[in-house]
């Protein structure tokens, strides 16, 4: 029913084709010094710092400005390379150093390194670029805040090409906080002249108008339609792109990707679902690379604001109550790391994700509900993300079948991506929910300090716990081989086990069908396409 119901919703799609084909034609794919990208799901802003940036407009973050560092790639063997998180590397930064009994970190700048004007970069630009990533609040404050870094005081001019970060104390996530997409390093003087007194950061301007040095400027935006970037030929914090164009196409339908790279009218498809990967991938006709994504999990969420879910009773039967291989079979398509049937409640080791110690049991959800005081069940609809549908339509009506039987009717509440981030996220007003949560830095206590802490961002599920919270705290800049490293670790691991507020499904992957000659693909953590080490014959 399910194969079918997808079968339909393809064929209707793919009347789209023509017509997008068409418009995406008009950029000729077929030109070497030109890259064409299709993604399902476009930017709606220039600027990361910006309430309600959403995660598409990362790829500005990466592409359009520099960092201080960046993270390592390394080859996974099949067409693709993914980032090493182990390995951090110059960008703007030509060297670093531990300072102040390790209570700081002082950076060397590039000597050329300029803005997109010609001005050259400066560590002023760089202090007042991270004075404004931590002023101005919400997600990029939070990320700021994941390496110690809460205050523009911790930041510092040494010269004009040296730049100081003071920590409040030494964390094992400073450094690499640098080279997530959040701290890029914004042209001040620009920004500064249209800044106004009611708008200090040029968040307005910022908003439609980068103003960067990284290793491409935009040439062209139409939101909801395409952004196309021009290469930077002055860039010096890196080898220079190949590609001297790259247009980036909005085309929500997943069947039109499909055909429109299937057909050799584009180059590169991002985000495919699995199913068409699969096949893709067994056709030989194009390079398609699948890899699994760091620090990630697709999940159910269930949120402890609304009465039966404050009950854990009712929350470890929903995790009983799951069909695990029928999701991921229909919705997975194999492909990915199950995250159900683990051993025990104590995790045996503190690698992350690993498998919730939970396999479909209806016998015992019914035995929980009744424990619970739900002896006949009650009713709750199940909240997905449209912007995701490929899996997650297929995931809720498994799970509507399933809950079914020990007497939980659930109604499934479609909601458009565009609102998803608002509904699920800010307003956090949705009672059991599919979600998704891939942490940047790939450490556990990284994850549960976005997904298990009250308050923040991707906490949909509103779990609050005073012994998770401590244990964060003092985990997050602890050193891996610290003594207490471990045992913390697990610890968070048992309390997510046992108290269950959001139950694991699979560890998804991302991917991506290049044309043959497109090489240079890299599983980056944002998920979004670093298009600088792209080549095309």
């Amino acid at each position: 029913m399910i194969q079918t119901s997808f079968r339909k919703t393809i064929t209707a799609l793919s009347c789209l084709l023509i017509s997008l084909s068409l418009s995406v034609n008009v950029f000729s794919a077929g030109r070497k010094d030109t890259l064409v990208i299709v993604t399902g799901a476009g930017v709606n802003s220039m600027d990361i710092h910006r309430t309600g940036t959403n995660r598409p407009s990362y790829q500005v973050a990466v592409n359009m400005y520099d960092r201080l560092v960046t993270f390592g790639v390394k080859s996974e063997g099949n067409g693709g390379f993914k980032y090493d998180s182990t390995v951090i590397e110059p960008e703007l930064a030509t060297s670093w150093e531990l300072v102040d009994d390790g209570n700081a970190y002082v950076f060397k700048l590039r000597e050329d390194a300029t803005f997109w004007d010609g001005s050259p970069v400066t560590a002023m630009d760089v202090k007042w670029s991270f004075d404004r990533a931590v002023s101005l609040g919400g997600f990029p404050a939070v990320q700021m805040k994941a390496g110690g870094m809460t205050s523009p005081d911790q930041f510092e001019v040494i010269d004009e090409k040296t730049f100081k970060v003071k920590m409040t104390s030494p964390s094992k996530l400073t450094l690499p906080d640098l080279a997530v997409p959040v701290p890029i390093i914004i042209n001040s003087d620009v920004a500064k002249k249209n800044a106004t007194a009611e708008d200090p950061w040029a968040t307005e301007y910022l908003h439609k108008n980068p103003a960067g040095g990284g290793a491409y400027m935009l040439e062209r935006w139409d939101p909801g339609q395409q952004l196309v970037y021009k290469r930077f030929d002055d860039w010096k914090n890196g080898d220079l792109p190949a590609m001297k164009r790259v247009i980036v196409r909005e085309v929500p339908s997943a069947a039109t990707r499909r055909a429109l790279v299937e057909r050799g009218d584009v180059d590169v498809a991002l985000g495919l679902p699995n199913k068409d990967s699969k096949e893709l991938a067994d056709a030989g006709k194009l390079t398609v690379v699948s890899s699994t994504i760091d620090n990630a999990l697709h999940a159910v969420g269930m949120n402890l604001e609304f009465e039966p879910f404050q009950n854990v009773k009712v929350r470890q039967a929903i995790a009983y109550a799951l069909p695990y291989q029928d999701i991921f079979d229909a919705a997975a398509y194999g492909l990915g790391e199950k995250m159900w049937g683990g051993a025990s409640m104590k995790p045996m080791t503190a690698e992350w994700p690993q498998p919730f110690p939970y396999s479909t049991d209806l016998e015992k959800a019914k035995a929980l509900l009744v424990e619970a005081g739900y002896p006949d069940g009650f009713s709750v609809p199940i909240s997905i993300n449209l912007g995701f549908a490929q899996w997650t339509e297929p995931t809720a009506l498994l799970m509507q079948e399933s809950l079914a039987k020990i007497g939980i009717k659930a109604d499934i509440n479609k909601i458009p991506g565009a609102s998803w981030r608002t509904k699920a996220l800010v307003e956090k007003g949705l009672e059991l929910h599919l979600k998704n949560f891939g942490g940047w830095l790939n450490y556990p206590d990284y994850y549960f300090y976005w997904v298990y802490i009250k308050g923040h961002l991707f906490n949909s599920m509103n779990y609050d716990n005073s012994e998770v919270a401590s244990l964060v705290d003092i985990t997050l800049p602890m050193p891996v081989d610290a003594p207490d490293y471990e045992p913390n670790v697990k610890r968070l691991m048992e309390i997510g086990f046992e108290e269950v507020p959001m139950v694991p499904i699979w560890q998804p992957t991302l991917e991506v069908a290049m044309q043959p000659g497109v090489e240079g693909f890299v599983n980056w953590f944002h998920r979004q396409l670093d298009i600088r080490a792209f080549t095309k014959q």
